[in-house]
């Protein structure tokens, strides 16, 4: 198989230990001679064979090629090796949404009667998806506090347990995931780690580096940077070793009927985890991003190492205004000396963690809302991590399908406001929160 299940050390391009600013602008397309110097957009969903039994093969998994768009599909797959070269992995698959991405990572080696452990701290959508959608399907997880010892998260695990999640970021709450601990405990367990890594992106921060074994983004955020595509992505590490724990993982390490038999790890090897993804999940639940919304993507990975620098310094500075300002109650920024988080971002972020920073305002929500209705420069949107400064309430907006008590287990108080700094000047973004702030 291509695009997903695709080594990407194929590549010429891979072959030198290129720096992230030179993955992000050439990995994933080369083109030949004649070929588009830009990636193609092929717009079509399927693909002609002149044999059938060639395409029988495709079919089969005994040979290379694209066949249908929900599959496979060139633009997709240039974008997919891209984001696996950033990232350091041996492949990876697009999605129609981060959600999606997150839910076919999970959904990968847990079934029916199966256990997964997750930090609290995560984005809403997903603890909704963790705590209420997946219990549907007989998938049960539990919430711990990624602060709590190693000896309090292993109490957690049970003999079914399949997985350890958490995010390098955490939204909105921006706290800085111990991913070594984390990964300890994983390993310990014989299970992987999952790590999304959307707000860090792999240009602050490289999970698998730090033992991470699966790494999912929302591409809709700073991967495009423009708010013009929803998309997400898994990449496996390859790293983590299935058949060391095959009585976990029989979907892997055991025949697949719908493929005649086939096992995965015996016949993909490392490949495995992304091959089932592609060829059993996608097929069954086609969540797949149209090529054009991939191209997209590639248009925003293209300047994702120049972006992420200019939203981590004016972050820092809108940062240090806040909490500089008496109006301000609290603010959670890495970037801060003061913050609690700061030491893990020296660690695990020395370039800088993200755009996005968390505070509250002295008063009462009344006061949250009046100052962000007086805001001009910055606009009030669900989105966040694109090159526009934006804000929102999570309580009222994001995370309000939760109730007030998982609304403190996620960590989130009624008066955060989530602020994500963009990509403007950092002067005009601050003139804008201080004229709000004198109208309270």
């Amino acid at each position: 198989m291509q695009s997903a299940a695709c080594y990407i050390k194929k590549e010429s391009i891979m072959k030198k230990n290129l720096k992230p600013g030179t993955l992000c602008v050439q990995a994933g397309w080369q083109p030949k001679n004649g070929e588009s110097r830009v990636v193609p957009i092929v717009q079509s969903t399927t693909f002609k064979y002149d044999d059938s039994d060639e395409m029988a093969m495709l079919f089969d998994l005994k040979k290379e090629g694209y066949f249908y768009t929900r599959l496979l599909n060139p633009t997709c797959d240039a974008v997919a090796k891209k984001i696996a070269a950033l990232e350091g992995g041996i492949g990876a698959m697009l999605t129609s949404s981060g959600q999606a991405a997150n839910f076919y990572a999970v959904f990968n080696i847990c079934s029916a009667g199966d256990h997964f452990v997750t930090s609290n701290e995560i984005y809403g959508g997903t603890y909704n998806l963790f705590g209420v959608t997946l219990k549907k399907l007989g998938i049960e997880c539990t919430f711990v506090d990624q602060e709590a010892s190693e000896e309090e998260i292993q109490a957690a695990f049970r003999p079914n347990t399949k997985l350890l999640f958490g995010e390098t970021i955490s939204n909105p709450g921006c706290k800085v995931l111990d991913i070594e601990k984390f990964a300890r405990i994983a390993h310990r367990n014989g299970v992987p780690l999952i790590v999304d890594n959307t707000f860090a992106t792999p240009i602050n921060c490289r999970p698998f580096e730090w033992g991470c074994d699966i790494v999912t983004h929302s591409t809709t955020k700073y991967m495009d940077g423009h708010a013009t595509q929803v998309g997400g992505c898994v990449v496996d590490s390859g790293n983590f070793d299935w058949d060391s724990h095959a009585d976990k993982y029989p979907g892997l390490c055991t025949p697949d009927e719908s493929y005649h038999g086939l096992t995965y790890t015996k016949t993909f090897g490392k490949m495995a985890y992304m091959t089932k993804l592609v060829a059993q999940l996608m097929r069954d639940l086609g969540s797949a991003p149209a090529p054009q919304n991939s191209f997209l993507l590639n248009l925003g990975l293209e300047t994702l190492h120049l972006r992420m620098p200019q939203h981590c310094r004016n972050a820092q500075r809108v940062a240090e205004f806040l909490s500089s300002d008496d109006r301000v109650a609290w603010v959670h920024y890495s970037g801060l000396e003061s913050d609690e988080y700061h030491e893990l971002a020296k660690k695990y972020l020395p370039n800088g963690s993200c755009g996005v920073l968390a505070f509250g305002l002295k008063g009462d929500r009344d006061t949250a809302v009046k100052f962000m209705d007086s805001l001009q420069l910055v606009s009030i949107v669900t989105h966040v991590a694109d090159a526009r400064t934006c804000i929102l309430h999570p309580a009222s907006h994001t995370h309000r399908q939760l109730s007030e008590e998982q609304l403190r287990e996620a960590g989130i108080a009624p008066d955060l406001m989530r602020l994500s700094v963009g990509i403007e000047d950092a002067d005009d973004i601050i003139d804008d929160i201080r004229q709000a702030l004198d109208k309270l």
